[in-house]
């Protein structure tokens, strides 16, 4: 069975594997990775993604949330994990623009800019509400087994 960087992509850039079908080739991997990759749950989740604002991001993080849930009633570790990747992405991307204005952390010549405390409060918030439903996801204990087990069987 491939490894998920075996498996050949699309002209998008996403993997051409439905791993709902088969999910034997899906990693953990790191933070966020894969978030764009792994059909068809990038096409469930991505359009209840958004954290233009708070009341966004609340509306937002409670879909995933409850999309998380389904996926865990479903038995469908892959679609846990993306859910849990989705909320952190909304944590991360909300807390550039909480820190960086215009969220751009590098300048034109690729230095960092320095973080400002807080360049956008209104994404501070949006990135809390994010880190909230995140930590009620990685708490669980449904999913922090099957992660485990994930791991320990694939990798």
């Amino acid at each position: 069975m491939p490894a998920m960087a075996d498996l050949p992509e699309t002209e998008d850039g996403e993997y051409d594997h439905d791993f709902r079908a088969d999910p034997e080739p899906y990693r953990v991997g790191r933070g966020e990775e894969g978030v764009f990759k792994v059909q068809p749950y990038k096409s469930e989740l991505l359009p209840r993604w958004g954290y233009a604002d708070p009341a966004t991001a609340a509306d937002a993080a409670e879909s995933i949330y409850e999309q998380f849930l389904r996926y865990r009633r479903d038995e469908e570790f892959v679609g846990m994990d993306l859910a849990r990747k989705y909320l952190q992405m909304g944590y991360t991307r909300a807390m550039r623009y909480a820190h960086y204005p215009g969220g751009k952390k590098y300048d034109a010549d690729g230095t960092e800019r320095e973080k400002v405390h807080w360049a956008d409060p209104e994404k501070r918030k949006a990135a809390l509400i994010f880190d909230h439903v995140l930590g009620r996801v990685e708490a669980d204990e449904v999913y922090q087994t099957r992660k485990r087990e994930w791991r320990e069987q694939r990798g």
